[in-house]
């Protein structure tokens, strides 16, 4: 699943190379699966979801019980949603894009499908979460973390930055899911951040490190916590998953300080696609308080709107130092990346 996601990206910067700005969106009612069969007149709207059904479904039930707005959903992975959306231009059907990366709606917007958002979502959200020209939203937050186990390390003793993970003193003692979206995303970030050159230093110290490697985030919490390893690189909501239904695990979240690429924030976010009320309703409450405090409550994610706060323990969004950058860009060096990352040796057991 990973390989042909990460094809289906790279034909999706393809598609985004090739094409150029689309004419206005329009909108259909026609197309999906629907989510919801809460009584309604004939509003509708259609979402195109990269987020997965069993999360998002339950969400878009609420919306529409709330407003009698009916939601057309279709679901798939992130970069295949986008090239769908690539390839349909102004034909889609689709009112919005719900999206689990920021790369993939930089895509989007680039290729001219997103309408700007207007100040009474974009005003809900932290400026360094939304999109050039208010073009697309961030609705919920997944930092990149280090988790570790406390009972071996202290915090001071941990990589305080990306560059630090080829630290001889973490020989074989450190790991990676190298295979992993979000893993790939923070070194698109980093590539854009510092160029491939910087890119192809980390990733030669990172091998040189002799890290273990893994299938998935989640594992590599489980080795944490085992004593296979001393700290690994996630996503922050793995620990806060594993210790829900095991709360006297040894593990906890570290976040790098040095403010680049080390303490990427990664968000799920949304593109309006057009001027369907109905799709701006939706786009309305997914920055609800409502909806806010649903990404917190299932996914430990974080809200990011200022009156929900996060149900776990972590450090609030305002005190991390997060990269200043354009996800525009980072979808464009991110087959680059890629192919640095396979070259690099770091995939292979």
């Amino acid at each position: 699943m990973i390989v042909r996601n990460t094809l289906v990206l790279m034909i999706l910067l393809s598609l985004l190379a090739a094409c150029g700005a689309p004419e206005s969106t329009t909108t259909a009612t026609t197309g999906t699966t629907p989510t919801s069969t809460a009584p309604a007149g004939d509003q509708s709207v259609t979402l195109y979801s990269g987020r997965n059904e069993k999360l998002i479904a339950p969400l878009l039930l609420q919306f529409t019980q709330k407003t009698g707005i009916k939601v057309q959903a279709r679901y798939g992975e992130t970069a295949e949603m986008a090239a769908t959306l690539l390839e349909e231009g102004s034909r889609t059907p689709a009112g919005l894009f719900l999206a689990q990366d920021a790369a993939a709606l930089g895509a989007v917007t680039k290729a001219g499908l997103a309408r700007p958002l207007p100040e009474e979502v974009t005003s809900r959200i932290a400026a360094r979460f939304i999109g050039p020209e208010k073009k697309w939203i961030g609705v919920s937050g997944r930092a990149r973390t280090i988790v570790y186990n406390p009972k071996k390390l202290k915090p001071e003793q941990l990589p305080q930055s990306l560059e630090e993970v080829g630290n001889r003193r973490y020989r074989g003692r450190w790991g990676v899911a190298p295979l992993n979206a979000s893993f790939q995303s923070q070194m698109a970030v980093y590539h854009a951040l510092n160029g491939p050159d910087a890119l192809d230093r980390l990733l030669q110290a990172m091998v040189a490190n002799q890290p273990r490697r893994y299938p998935r985030n989640g594992a590599i919490v489980d080795a944490v916590a085992g004593g296979e390893i001393d700290w690994g690189l996630v996503n922050h909501y793995y620990a806060w998953e594993a210790k829900k239904d095991r709360p006297d695990l040894s593990v906890e979240n570290f976040f790098m300080p040095k403010g680049d690429a080390s303490s990427f924030v990664n968000v799920a976010g949304v593109a309006l696609l057009s001027d369907d009320p109905d799709a701006l309703e939706l786009v309305k409450f997914l920055v609800s308080d409502e909806a806010q405090r649903y990404f917190a409550e299932k996914t430990f994610e974080y809200p990011l709107v200022s009156t929900v706060q996060p149900v776990t323990a972590l450090q609030p969004l305002d005190q991390l130092r997060t990269p200043d950058i354009d996800f525009a860009r980072v979808s464009e060096v991110l087959p680059e990346t890629l192919s640095k990352i396979s070259a690099s040796g770091l995939s292979k057991n």
